[in-house]
């Protein structure tokens, strides 16, 4: 049975209205987050290098991390970190290297654009992670953002 408000209106319809609000604010904000995330994801900045960590309970021991401009990789372990080598995407080593230490720096400068498979080894503990190279030099980072900026600027001028 339907109960009425003191001005009137039907209390189940006013509770079936508010509802359907809510429903389109709900669905609104998916929106607005979905449209902010492939805005992001286009016209987001791009980095020199990006580093996909290895997180296996094996390998916590091993810090693998970039430093802030994403040109070099640094490594560090309790472990002699004994070997370093990366894999291209063309199964070709491009980093085959003998580090004999527990800190070790790897510079990402002579590897080629693309996806490279760092395999180090500890003993006998190999732990594998992946690092992908986005620019040949974070100077043409720059003039990409340069010229994507000069787009958007353009585009808010126009309209």
């Amino acid at each position: 049975m339907p109960s009425f408000t003191p001005e009137g209106k039907c209390y189940y319809r006013l509770k079936l209205c508010d509802s359907i609000f809510f429903m389109t604010k709900n669905y609104h904000f998916i929106f607005i987050i979905g449209f902010l995330s492939l805005t992001q994801a286009i016209f987001g900045q791009d980095s020199y290098a990006s580093l996909e960590k290895n997180f296996n309970t094996y390998a916590k021991e091993l810090s693998h991390e970039l430093n802030s401009t994403k040109d070099t990789l640094y490594l560090k372990s309790p472990n002699r970190i004994t070997y370093v080598y990366s894999i291209n995407e063309d199964y070709k080593r491009e980093i085959d290297t003998y580090a004999g230490k527990e800190e070790f720096k790897v510079a990402l400068a002579p590897l080629t654009k693309g996806k490279h498979v760092f395999v180090v080894t500890e003993g006998r503990k190999r732990i594998i992670f992946v690092i992908r190279k986005h620019a040949d030099t974070p100077a043409e980072i720059k003039k990409v953002n340069e010229i994507e900026l000069a787009l958007a600027e353009s585009k808010s001028n126009q309209g």
